[in-house]
Parts: C-alpha cells; structure tokens; sequence
C-alpha cells in the first residue's frame, strides 16, 4: 500500500504542477496581449502550441516513470503478474496430484 501512496502522491505533484504552469502562461499571454506585444489571436496560438507540447511531454513523462517503475520493482525481486498466474497454476496443478496420490493410497 505504501508504494501506491507514494506513486499517487507522485502523480498527483505532477498534475498540481502542470496546473501551475498553465496558470502562469495564461498570465504571462494576457500580460504580452496587455502590453501590446502579441494580439489575443496569437497569444492563444502560442498558448495552445505550449500547452498541447506539455501534455505530449506528460504523455511521455508517464510511460518513462512507468517504465521505471516496472525496472526497479523486477530490480527488487517483485514478481509480476504473469509469473504469479503462473505459479498458482503450478500450485493448483501440484494440489491436485497431492490430492490423487492422497486418493490412491486409501484405496
């Protein structure tokens, strides 16, 4: 659990601080529209470019922290899914011919 909490806090920072960038673009846009440097049309072009090359930049963000993730959690011995699929069916498999020898033997 303690892993979950500490990958949610993760994301979590990440979205707070994404959200804080936009904040801060949008004012620096309305400040440049303010001032005369940029007319609102091309202040929402270059804001939109900026933001969509952040989310691109999330996306990519993400898939390397999961990458990651799976990298150190192999590294430290967690197994994953598959091979524990895998190890109950051995186990069900080995129960069942305990369970027939077990059968035979009070035969």
């Amino acid at each position: 659990m303690e892993n979950n909490d500490w990958l949610t806090q993760l994301l979590m920072f990440g979205v707070g601080t994404t959200s804080l960038v936009a904040e801060k673009m949008k004012e620096v846009g309305d400040e440049l529209v303010r001032t005369g440097k940029l007319n609102p049309d091309q202040a929402k072009a270059v804001m939109d470019d900026l933001l969509q090359k952040m989310k691109s930049d999330q996306g990519n963000f993400e898939e390397q922290m999961q990458r990651q993730l799976r990298n150190l959690l192999q590294d430290i011995g967690v197994p994953r899914q598959s091979e524990m699929d895998e190890l109950r069916g051995r186990i069900d498999r080995l129960e069942r011919q305990v369970r027939d020898l077990e059968n035979k033997q009070w035969r």
